[in-house]
């Protein structure tokens, strides 16, 4: 059974995105009487207020195996980590896939992980996308990850990446401010029904065909720092969904996006301490940067 406080919106979407499912299985939990509204059934298309109590029985669910490799912690207490994750592992199981995944490795680490996601994303309280590395906060009890989750809306946490564009950027400092919409498995800029979601950047390093960016995501909508690049005409180098493949991708031997989540810091949601943590970038960007830089 998974139990939490619902944001406002569709009830089937509500669900879809605290449990980290495809909408589908949210709806079909809906039809058979396994989602509850402050005790209540409701039907898929339900109109949340924000605040109300939502319980998904989740029992027939498939369980996930632990499997390693173990994650590199970067900082550890009580109540959470902060891990490194590696391109290419996607961050949670899906009602597709159950194994490969960054919630895998944690439970064969054996650490102990908050349960408001339900099986399928123990601990996770915000995601990165497969092919982009970096910190990630993992939550160890249901109180910690309540209170992650509402610092992270109150954008409280600071999330730092660095990104290689193409293209010479013209402003050292700027934001995008652009509403996203899924459409299939691509997210757009969709500016009347999208979502509200902004990212500011800023100039790290100019190279002669591209530039690196720091982006820091003022909201937490999927795939923003790519679209919202992509929109503006600097697509992330290596990151072919959104327009950054191609020859100079190929020239710089990037096999993924060139996007790596370099710093998290935050006030201990339990201790009220300052956590700060930095990771360098992994051996294949570090490779990227070093063949765009001149003589590269």
């Amino acid at each position: 059974m998974a139990e939490f406080e619902a944001g406002p919106g569709r009830l089937d979407r509500v669900v879809a995105d605290r449990l980290g499912i495809p909408r589908a299985e949210a709806q079909r939990a809906i039809a058979e009487g396994r989602v509850m509204v402050d005790g209540r059934a409701r039907p898929k298309s339900f109109a949340l207020e924000g605040g109300e109590r939502v319980a998904v029985d989740r029992a027939g669910t498939e369980e996930v195996p632990p499997e390693g490799p173990a994650l590199p912690v970067r900082y550890e207490d009580p109540f959470l980590l902060v891990v490194a994750k590696p391109a290419g592992p996607p961050t949670h199981p899906t009602a597709g896939r159950r194994t490969g995944t960054v919630v895998n490795r944690l439970l064969h680490m054996g650490v102990p992980l908050s349960g408001i996601g339900g099986p399928l994303r123990p601990g996770i309280v915000h995601r990165l996308d497969a092919g982009t590395s970096g910190l990630l906060v993992v939550a160890k009890d249901d109180e910690t990850h309540e209170a992650l989750a509402a610092m992270l809306s109150r954008h409280e946490v600071e999330r730092r990446y660095l990104a290689l564009v193409r293209g010479r950027v013209e402003h050292e400092r700027f934001a995008v401010e652009a509403p996203l919409l899924r459409r299939g498995a691509r997210i757009r800029v969709q500016r009347v029904a999208g979502r509200k979601a902004e990212t500011a950047f800023e100039v790290v390093e100019r190279l002669e065909r591209a530039t690196l960016l720091e982006a820091v995501p003022r909201t937490g909508r999927t795939h923003q720092i790519r679209v919202h690049l992509q929109a503006i005409g600097h697509p992330i180098l290596g990151d072919a969904r959104y327009g950054g493949g191609g020859d100079e991708a190929r020239r710089l031997g990037l096999a993924r996006p060139f996007l790596h989540a370099r710093r998290l810091a935050f006030a201990h949601p339990r201790t009220g301490e300052r956590v700060e943590v930095e990771e360098p970038l992994p051996e294949d960007l570090e490779r990227a940067l070093a063949r765009a830089r001149p003589g590269g």
